[in-house]
């Protein structure tokens, strides 16, 4: 197997067991295992189990990145884009995996210090801020003021993060259903 193959191969392995198990009942040993490799192999691609994790955490952004750019773009322009972010996590909630936000799945389970993994997952909820002003940008003529659209986007970003973390929590779809309430609100 490539070994580009190889390094995508034990990155989705231990995207799924760090997802469904979180990054702490985790091993190393079980992620060799479970992609069915020698500890060599794994070693080859991944200086330590934190180099892993950072490449878990990217694959999942990108693969959400794509994801919800694609599912909002289907929606009517206008604030039927926004609206939409909240139609995506329900979409994800619907999944039989479902086990909330893995950067904050993570991040909970990190000891002070993982300043490498701490920074890879501000950065990704930075950009998913920035992705939220651009669709206010593009869809809310109203909000021409770059301050306006800034707080706007952070509003949003927050009802949406409660909304993953308390639909986790309850095993309930009220937490999106009022995020998407309280967004219509703020953008009416």
């Amino acid at each position: 197997m490539k070994h580009s193959l190889i390094r995508q191969h034990i990155i989705e392995t231990a995207s799924n067991l760090f997802y469904r198990n979180g990054y702490n009942l985790t091993g190393i040993n079980e992620i060799i295992k479970e992609a069915g490799i020698a500890k060599a192999t794994l070693y080859n691609h991944f200086a330590s189990k934190e180099d892993i994790c950072l490449a878990y955490l990217q694959y999942k952004n990108n693969t959400f990145t794509k994801d919800i750019k694609d599912f909002v773009n289907q929606a009517e322009e206008g604030k039927d884009q926004l609206y939409a972010l909240f139609g995506f996590l329900q979409k994800f909630f619907d999944q039989k995996d479902f086990n909330g936000c893995w950067c904050l799945n993570t991040i909970a389970e990190l000891p002070h210090g993982s300043e490498r993994v701490q920074q890879e997952i501000q950065k990704q909820k930075e950009e998913f801020i920035q992705f939220i002003k651009a669709l206010i940008n593009k869809n809310l003529s109203q909000a021409t003021d770059q301050e306006e659209e800034e707080l706007l986007a952070r509003k949003i970003y927050l009802l949406y993060e409660s909304a993953i973390s308390e639909s986790k929590l309850h095993q309930s779809k009220w937490p999106i259903e009022t995020g998407l309430s309280l967004c219509r609100s703020l953008v009416a």
